[in-house]
């Protein structure tokens, strides 16, 4: 039994439908729409969805799914040691035509943690660099070909922290991507072994592809969050513990789903 057929049905769900707090939403909504009728079944789940948003919007609650992503992998000592070729770092999100930056695309706060530890072990390695994301945008400052992720981290690295950049792969959409289109503008250099630049939650699903896609990976993390102390406001509810709950949840399911297209190819 193939399981394109399932790949497809999951493919066309909207994926902020399954995710926190969408999908939480949904459920209360349902709650209270079959309250009437069947008032038992409408308060058990309209309740259950009502716990389960609080809990997640909690940084306390999030770290039940950050820590085993995070568990997956650790920080990287002594680069300069570890027998790379090049660095690569992933692009995270932007901000349109910042005003600040006359009216040009930027990292957002997520992509630039990754770009300073980038630079920081730049600096202690001296290996090329490359940035990798597409997602181009209409930006009159750069010209009809638009403005990639990769090409504002690029500006980033190189006037924000002195920092060179050799290859701008600016065309990927998503991590499966990132990797097969770094690997093919790594290849003609040689580059065979990598330090891979990107969120710890975000590493397994990166490492994984990257090795599919016939580089050695050297794992080069940053923004770790469930090794932080958990004091009483942490099981406040608050917009970051919402985020991190997101960013864990897409992660886990994004693992699961690569593993399901690598099981159906």
């Amino acid at each position: 039994m193939t399981l394109k057929p399932l790949l497809d049905l999951i493919n066309g769900i909207p994926r902020d439908l399954i995710l926190p707090p969408a999908n939480l939403f949904l459920m209360i909504f349902i709650g209270l729409a079959i309250w009437r009728r069947w008032p038992r079944a409408g308060r058990i789940v309209a309740a259950t969805g009502f716990a389960a948003l609080t809990f997640l919007s909690t940084n306390g609650g999030a770290r039940l799914f950050v820590a085993p992503l995070e568990r997956e992998t650790a920080p990287l000592r002594a680069p300069e040691r570890a027998g790379a070729q090049a660095i690569v770092v992933l692009a995270a999100g932007r901000l349109q035509r910042a005003p600040e930056y006359g009216g040009r695309d930027i990292p957002d706060y997520v992509a630039l943690a990754r770009l300073r530890y980038a630079a920081h072990l730049q600096r202690i390695t001296k290996l090329p660099l490359l940035v990798s994301g597409g997602g181009s945008s209409s930006n009159s400052d750069h010209g009809e070909l638009g403005y990639s992720y990769a090409q504002a981290m690029a500006d980033a690295l190189r006037e924000d922290f002195g920092v060179p950049v050799k290859w701008i792969e600016g065309r990927s959409d998503n991590t499966a991507e990132n990797a097969s289109f770094s690997a093919a503008m790594l290849r003609p250099d040689g580059v065979k072994r990598i330090l891979l630049v990107t969120d710890a939650m975000h590493m397994v699903r990166a490492r994984a592809v990257f090795q599919r896609a016939g580089l050695e990976v050297v794992d080069a993390p940053t923004v770790f969050f469930s090794n932080q102390k958990t004091p009483l406001q942490a099981w406040m509810p608050s917009p970051e513990g919402m985020r991190r709950s997101w960013y864990a949840i897409y992660e886990l399911i994004g693992n699961a789903w690569y593993k399901l297209r690598a099981t159906a190819a």
